[in-house]
């Protein structure tokens, strides 16, 4: 029998089928962009980070309602807030940690070397981006809705001192809270499309904090026309005009931007920057 075997495969010779490198769906590159990204310890950290300063900063804004309310030059102002303006006063510091959150998703790859191997998977590296953004995306709506929820109960007994408990009913209470948790992930897919454009971690969240939080300080100082009307372009000026307008001013002019006009800049400033770092990717060695 061994004779008949040996001379069957003399005459059938086993021939080595070529490696088909496999392609993987969209849903994989997701699934592992995911577990990148829950992976790192950083990532919680900053997650971390981001709800306790939050939650604390809106705590300390609205213990200053009592001297507001003391005080005859802003206490009639209070009178036309939304409660809702105080529980979100925290957002601004919660941009920064995520922020660098969003440049260290894509960063930390090229530091490590891992963009390689990802890229290598995925050739075609688009892919790879889209589902970092909706990963990132999907996480800090979470932690943004954690924060905002948290930072409700605890100003609650604050708030309700002078009657500002946002009421959860009302139609401009869901404008500042949604708002604050479009504008987080618009930040952190700004940072992101960022730092695929620049590859470094330190130059990336430079210019991501620059401007989402340092030039409209920097350009108030400014009396310029010109000037004025960049600062107002900016990410921040521009979510205020959202979050600090009444639904009125949804179609409102004037100087300010309106509210509808603050999303739609603030929405620009999350995709001009990914569609870049797109263009880049596919054009750039890894």
């Amino acid at each position: 029998m061994s004779t008949v075997t040996a001379t069957a495969a003399a005459v059938h010779p086993t021939v080595a089928r070529p490696a088909v490198g496999a392609r993987p769906s969209f849903l994989g590159i997701l699934r592992g962009e995911w577990r990148k990204l829950l992976s790192l310890r950083s990532t919680w950290w900053v997650l971390g980070a981001t709800v306790v300063l939050i939650t604390g900063i809106s705590l300390a804004v609205a213990a200053s309602v009592d001297a507001m309310a003391a005080d005859p030059v802003t206490a009639p102002t209070l009178a036309t807030t939304n409660g809702a303006e105080f529980v979100s006063g925290g957002f601004q510091i919660g941009m920064l940690t995520i922020a660098v959150l969003g440049a260290l998703l894509i960063t930390g790859e090229y530091s490590t070397g891992m963009i390689r191997s990802t890229f290598a998977a995925v050739p075609t590296r688009v892919p790879v981006l889209l589902a970092k953004a909706i990963a990132l995306s999907v996480l800090t709506g979470a932690v943004a809705a954690l924060s905002i929820a948290l930072s409700y109960l605890v100003t609650m007994p604050q708030l309700a001192e002078h009657d500002l408990v946002p009421a959860l009913d009302d139609a401009r209470t869901w404008q500042v809270f949604g708002g604050t948790v479009y504008f987080l992930i618009a930040a952190a897919l700004f940072s992101l499309g960022v730092g695929t454009l620049l590859r470094s971690s330190a130059g990336a969240i430079t210019v991501a904090l620059t401007v989402l939080l340092l030039l409209p300080g920097v350009l108030a100082f400014v009396s310029l026309d010109w000037v004025e009307t960049i600062a107002r372009y900016l990410p921040l000026p521009a979510s205020g005009a959202f979050l600090g307008g009444s639904e009125d001013s949804l179609s409102s002019g004037g100087e300010q931007l309106t509210a509808a006009t603050g999303l739609l800049v603030i929405a620009a400033y999350a995709i001009v920057p990914l569609l870049a770092g797109a263009v880049v990717l596919r054009r750039r060695d890894a």
